[in-house]
Order: C-alpha cells, then structure tokens, then sequence
C-alpha cells in the first residue's frame, strides 16, 4: 500500500512540477547559466599570438583592469551614470507622482505615454537625437532661424550629450517603479500631515519620501546599472569621447579581440550589478519589483 501511495503521490505532485518547471530549468541552465560559467572561466584565461584564447589559468586580466587608463574609465563610467540616475529621479519623481496621484480619466494616457518608448528600438531613437543635435539638424537650423548662432554648432561628441541619451533612454526604467510605490501611498498619511499643519516640503521628505524610498531605491538601481553597460549610446552621441565600462567590453570582444579581457571586465560588472541588488536587499527593498 505504501508502494501505491507513494507512486500516487508522485504522479499526481511530483510528476506534473517537473514537466511545468523542467523544461524552463533547462532552459535557463543553458541560456544563462552555462554562458555564465563559460564567460567566468574564459576571464582566467590568456591569448596567443594569433588572440586565440589559451585556456590556461592566468590572473594578468584582472591586474591589467587595475591600470591608470582604465580606473579613468571607472571613474568616469560612475559619473555618467550617478548624473543620469540622478537626474532621472529628478524628472521621474514629480511625473510618477502626477499620474500615481491623478484621479482623471487621463491616468491611463499618462501611464502609457511611460510605455510607448519600449515599442521603438532604443538605438533607433538614440540615431534621432544624433540627427537633432548634428551641424545641420534641426536644433541648429532653428537656432539660425531665430538668429541666435550665425555659424552652425555641433552639439555632439561631448559628455553632456552622452548624459542627455542615457537620461533619454532610462526615464521610463525610473518612472514605472516610482509609479507603483506612489501608487500604494496611503492618502490619508497625507492628509493627516497637512491637518497636522506640515508645509508641502515638510510632507515631502518627511512622509512621501521615506515611504517610497524602496521604490527610488528600485529605479536607481534600474537606472544605473544599465547606463554602465550601454555602449552605443555614447559610442553615437559621444562619438568615442565618453568611453564607458561597455564600450571597454564592446571593443575588447570586437576591434581588440581580446575575449579573455573583455569577459574580465564582464564579471566585474556583473559583480557590482550583484552588490547593489543585495544592499537593496539589504535595506528592504521588495525583489519582485526589480524583476529578480
């Protein structure tokens, strides 16, 4: 009878988890996992004379990551996306609060304008602002129009273009987890502050604030890990000026073919991807909204 139940048991439990969840645990093992493992060990490896990789275990990737020219890269890979993040809180923060708080038919227009972006290709919208801020693109040709410069102007090729792409392209990445902790906001907390007298700024950062902080915390996070890595926006709109650790990645696995080096840099971005996600956790932030 025990032989019975347990195959019953197993049939009707067990059975059924494994065909839901095999195939996707597969799935991931070597869509994911697998090319992990194989981009971990290539790091430890070196090249030949032809920059075939030498699997040989060798350090030299990682101490050639501690040189002058690439902690220039680091420092200015950070800044870019410190600026970017915080400038998309800056944006992000009163426009989610806006349609989070907008009892208007117009909520659900707001909300979708957030989403529209993800339906074009962001490297195509990326190559539109490229067009708008060339010598001969629109901004320039406006600007003589209203007589404001003679000569054309390009406002490429710098580090301020670089953050106006990423700022461009990450808003949206901070708005929606904004949006879904203003959301859950209690209005009565509000209501309670303004009755007890607070000013607005007061109830700012003394109500609103801290009560959504996992949800600034959660979009800083999508924010500035994803500007580190996106190498075709500086690579258009800073035109090489602004190298960023992806850029760094991008041409040692291209122009460099350096595989080995490049994997290098891959897991120490995906390290520090790792560490922020777990002082997010750390501080109590909610995983599901990050995705993980």
């Amino acid at each position: 009878m025990k032989g019975k139940n347990s195959k019953h048991e197993f049939r009707s439990n067990t059975l059924p988890a494994m065909v839901m969840v095999g195939p996707v645990s597969l799935l991931l093992l070597f869509l994911v996992a697998a090319p992990l493992l194989l981009v971990a060990v290539m790091s430890f490896c070196g090249t030949d004379e032809y920059y075939n990789v030498v699997y040989s275990f060798t350090a030299d990737n990682y101490s050639k990551l501690l040189s002058l020219d690439y902690i220039r890269i680091y420092a200015r890979s950070l800044m870019i996306a410190f600026i970017t993040t915080l400038i998309c809180v800056l944006l992000g923060f009163p426009f989610a609060y806006f349609i989070a708080r907008t009892k208007s038919r117009k909520k659900k227009l707001l909300y979708m304008l957030v989403i529209i972006p993800f339906w074009t290709n962001s490297l195509i919208r990326i190559y539109g602002w490229r067009s708008f801020l060339g010598n001969s693109g629109w901004l320039v040709k406006s600007l003589q129009f209203l007589n404001i410069i003679k000569e054309p102007v390009d406002f490429l090729y710098n580090t301020g273009t670089t953050v106006l792409g990423m700022v461009y392209c990450f808003v949206p990445f901070m708005v929606l987890p904004l949006y879904t902790s203003i959301e859950k906001l209690d209005g009565s907390l509000l209501e309670a502050s303004s009755d007890l007298g607070a000013r607005p700024l007061s109830t700012l950062f003394e109500v609103i604030l801290p009560l959504t902080s996992g949800g600034i915390f959660s979009g800083c996070i999508m924010v500035f890990i994803p500007c580190l890595g996106y190498f075709f926006v500086s690579n258009i709109l800073g035109g090489g000026n602004t190298d960023m650790i992806g850029n760094l990645i991008e041409r040692q696995f291209k122009s460099a073919n350096n595989w080995p080096l490049g994997a290098a840099l891959s897991i120490i971005l995906i390290l520090l991807t790792l560490l922020l996600v777990k002082l997010y956790q750390k501080l109590g932030g909610d995983m599901d909204s990050l995705g993980v």
